[in-house]
């Protein structure tokens, strides 16, 4: 199944994407209602080329973002492996959607790149097990967690170069964890201007999504909708030489095997008049 946050009329709404076609509620429904809804409740069709596709995520998005993840990407940066998760987080203003702008802040040209596979709750709680953890997800997006990388590295606290407005983006949809199957052979990739800059599988996460919601639930409360993004492979182009960053008038792709394409323009930041 196919869950998508859409807009149609000037209204934005979750449906579910069968096919050529959104299917949505004449009333509001919740992300879990539209995933859960039967036979009929799904009352309206609406065509996907009449509709825009949007981030899935609601502005109380709790999103939490695990860096060094991978063991390729930790390898290309001369670190040791960790030992606990290493957490941040992001705005749900720091992330557009599907097709809409990912834009470079007028204070630096350093925005670079990462392809991640996110894990959308759909059943919260706090200290979830590991062993029932899955139980708790509805499935998975994609997420390119654009950073800002000078201002990242202003001080060991990442907050500030990940949270620029509109520096990443999510989507294009949720794919609910029973179409996925199993994480692991599952190829990531990401392509910008055309050129492939991350290629690496699934199987190559330190610390799987069980472990993730454990750990995270431990500290913070889950509820449904919530986000983790599970860490980028490696290849970003922070580490390449010469560097390799977002740039404008380029178009960014995030791909994971079994959920779809994440595409996205880059564009200038438009200082303020």
């Amino acid at each position: 199944m196919i869950v998508a946050r859409i807009s149609e009329g000037g209204r934005e709404r979750w449906a579910r994407v069968e096919g050529s076609v959104a299917l949505t509620s004449e009333r509001p429904l919740t992300l879990a209602e539209t995933a859960a809804a039967g036979e009929g409740m799904l009352e309206r069709s609406i065509p996907l080329t009449d509709v825009t596709l949007l981030a899935p995520t609601l502005p109380d998005t709790k999103i939490l973002c695990v860096g060094l993840n991978y063991r390729d990407h930790v390898a290309e940066t001369g670190r040791d492996l960790p030992s606990h998760p290493v957490i941040f987080t992001r705005y749900p203003d720091s992330l557009v959607g599907p097709g809409a702008p990912i834009v470079v802040p007028a204070v630096s040209h350093r925005l670079d790149y990462e392809a991640e596979l996110a894990v959308v709750i759909g059943s919260g709680g706090r200290a979830i097990p590991a062993e029932r953890a899955l139980d708790h997800v509805l499935g998975y997006t994609l997420l390119n967690d654009g950073s800002v990388r000078d201002f990242q590295r202003h001080t060991a606290q990442f907050t500030p170069g990940k949270n620029f407005e509109a520096s990443g983006s999510v989507g294009p949809w949720i794919v609910t964890r029973d179409a996925v199957g199993e994480l692991g052979p599952q190829a990531i990739t990401l392509t910008l201007g055309g050129e492939r800059l991350q290629s690496s599988t699934l199987d190559q996460l330190i610390f799987g999504v069980p472990e993730l919601i454990a750990y995270v639930s431990t500290f913070t409360p889950l509820r449904p909708g919530d986000i983790i993004a599970t860490g980028t492979p490696g290849g970003v182009g922070s580490v390449r030489s010469p560097r390799r960053w977002m740039t404008p008038g380029e178009e960014v792709v995030v791909a994971i095997d079994g959920l779809g394409e994440l595409r996205n323009p880059i564009v200038a930041e438009v200082p303020a008049a």
